[in-house]
């Protein structure tokens, strides 16, 4: 009986290397498939950001003919008084964005995570509803919260007998950036309980049952077994919510405009005022430039600490 004779890919020593093809195919087959996405994302992406660095080294208001200026725009930039405490306020924010949703879910997962607790689906639904809504109407929901006057925080507080504490949160120089603050703490904690909740999932139950035995309490459990089961997951949102505090724009904008004073003003705003308030587009490309260096940077520096960390 004659062996069955199976054709198989044969092997092509092409421009790109040796590899294996089918009779017919050609190298640029693959790159025919991913060009009209590349396509679009070197339009809309490396134009555009190769744009916005050619413009930081002009100056130019948006019509008319650019000038040349080298780093001007970067060296007036770094001396500046305003954009520095603008990203100090960036900074003070991702306390809001990043330590505080985080600690929350993780005390949320822990809990949703109980085999004991009973609906367990319908509070993380409950809790996860802020992350659904658009920040700009998030914003105008609690700005009305907010209202000195109206406002049902300081309402509450006045029937409670607490009118002493009412004050005009977004108007008061104290207490701007932490109300700001607190609702991105709100409106990320929802995110930060769904990764946790899903990295507990993962977790064998026997580490539980074993430090059960020995005689752990819950807490000693969620520190010595919660936690470190969780360390991937607080690294991904670490990294995610610390990049948006730093791109913070669109609750600033619609709750306070970087008010009082300049109080809670942050770099994407103060790029905004530049470069579509002033015209100084130039400028505002030269912001926009470094808050983009800024946020790869620091996205690098945490991944390579949570590679450290594995």
């Amino acid at each position: 009986m004659k062996p069955q004779i199976v054709d198989s890919p044969t092997i092509r020593a092409g421009t790109r290397g040796r590899r294996a093809t089918r009779p017919g195919d050609r190298w640029y087959h693959g790159w025919l498939y991913v060009l009209p996405a590349f396509a679009i994302y070197a339009f809309f992406i490396l134009y555009s950001a190769g744009s916005t660095v050619w413009y930081s080294l002009h100056r130019w208001r948006g019509v008319g003919e650019a000038e040349w200026v080298g780093l001007a725009n970067y060296v007036r930039l770094l001396g500046e008084p305003l954009f520095h405490k603008a990203l100090l306020n960036n900074l003070s924010f991702a306390a809001f964005y990043t330590l505080l949703p985080i600690a929350i879910g993780l005390v949320l997962a822990s809990v949703l995570s109980q085999r004991w607790l009973r609906g367990a689906l319908v509070y993380r639904t409950l809790l996860f509803l802020p992350q659904v809504l658009p920040m700009v109407l998030i914003g105008v929901i609690w700005r009305w919260m907010y209202h000195p006057i109206f406002g049902p925080i300081n309402e509450s507080l006045r029937t409670f007998g607490l009118g002493g504490m009412a004050r005009p949160w977004l108007g008061d120089f104290d207490w701007a950036l932490p109300s700001v603050g607190f609702v991105a703490s709100w409106y990320f904690y929802g995110f930060c309980m769904v990764v946790f909740v899903a990295g507990i999932q993962k977790i064998d139950q026997s580490l539980y049952d074993a430090a059960r035995v020995d005689g752990a309490s819950e807490l000693q459990q969620f520190r010595h077994v919660t936690i470190p089961g969780l360390r991937r997951e607080i690294f991904v949102v670490l990294i995610f919510t610390f990049i948006a505090a730093l791109k913070v724009f669109d609750l600033v904008f619609v709750t306070t405009r970087g008010g009082p004073g300049n109080e809670t003003l942050v770099a994407s705003l103060y790029l905004y005022r530049n470069a579509f308030q002033q015209n100084l587009v130039g400028y505002g490309a030269a912001i926009a430039v470094v808050i983009t260096v800024l946020v790869v940077v620091i996205a690098m520096l945490l991944r390579r600490w949570q590679e450290a960390g594995e």
